[in-house]
């Protein structure tokens, strides 16, 4: 069911309600035929798309100070915010196929919108120690939608915490080609994520290979610079979980050597803050979360090395 937006509740209707789902805004008015066409298919479409946007409609004869700060030269004119923000729109009545293929530029299918809402289900069970509760639903979202790289993740870390390497590694496969773009210099936030759970996977495969902590002591004991030993000891500590020892292990390196192996020992710290950089708490608009106390401390301390 469509609402109708003034300017008194533009703010809650459009604006807000943007920054969870797509919101359509339909500018029309009483005496426009086209519009008569127009506005019953936005309804069925709405309908049709079960939550996943969300229609208003304005009068442009009655909120000519709305249609102006969207400079709406005619009517039917159809808007699409996303995060308070217009983003795609069209004028004129166009027919339902073409209204379905503008919508699905940016609706969300119904798989990816549960996969989405399994996901935050699963971050819930995790807060509350439901562990196997989080993994059951990650798998499950993943197998709603193989595409949502966020999700599959999510799931991917949720196995190498847990230490089920196998199903991991069948869970990061689809990343394979994606960890190749990260290597060739294409880099999204995505891809950090992926990066930084091949080199998880890469310290499990070194682990097994070289279990014995004391081995690499006893070579770094002999030889302060024996950075294979403290890159080896590293990843042992990656596999345990001991992140601020496996970073710390890191820093030696780096203090010695900023550029040792290709960047070996930068990348995989910073892929370690990834690894432990908690999600970012839901905030107001316009506020920025606050920053995990140890990430920034590490950050910091990689910054002050590399400027030093």
């Amino acid at each position: 069911m469509s609402i109708d937006v003034t300017v008194e509740n533009f703010e809650a209707e459009v604006i807000a309600a943007s920054q969870t789902v797509p919101v359509l805004v339909d500018f029309w008015a009483p005496w426009c035929g086209p519009c008569k066409t127009l506005g019953p298919i936005l309804e069925k479409l709405e309908t049709a798309y079960e939550g996943r946007c969300k229609l208003v409609k304005i009068d442009s004869d009655t909120e000519q100070q709305l249609a102006a700060a969207f400079g709406i030269r005619s009517i039917p004119t159809v808007i699409l915010l996303k995060n308070g923000q217009p983003v795609d729109g069209f004028a004129g009545a166009l027919p339902e196929g073409k209204v379905r293929e503008f919508l699905d530029k940016h609706v969300p299918s119904a798989a990816e919108t549960e996969a989405v809402a399994e996901e935050e289900a699963a971050l819930d069970a995790l807060a509350d120690g439901d562990v196997e509760g989080a993994l059951e639903r990650l798998q499950h979202a993943v197998a709603t939608d193989p595409a949502n790289d966020d999700v599959r993740c999510d799931y991917v870390k949720l196995l190498l915490q847990l230490g089920y390497l196998d199903e991991a590694r069948l869970a990061f496969e689809p990343f394979a080609a994606k960890a190749q773009a990260e290597a060739a210099g294409t880099v999204t936030a995505s891809l950090r994520r992926i990066d930084a759970l091949q080199r998880w996977i890469a310290a499990f495969d070194a682990a097994q290979a070289q279990p014995d902590i004391g081995a690499y002591d006893a070579k770094i004991a002999a030889n302060k610079r024996d950075f294979d030993a403290r890159f080896g000891r590293a990843q042992l500590l990656v596999v345990q979980q001991q992140w601020t020892a496996a970073l710390d292990e890191l820093l030696e390196i780096l203090m010695r050597d900023r550029t040792w192996n290709d960047d070996l020992a930068r990348k995989t710290y910073i892929a370690i803050l990834e690894l432990i950089e908690p999600p970012a708490p839901k905030v107001a608009e316009g506020q920025i979360p606050p920053q995990d106390p140890v990430v920034a401390t590490y950050r910091r301390r990689l910054s002050s090395l590399i400027l030093s």
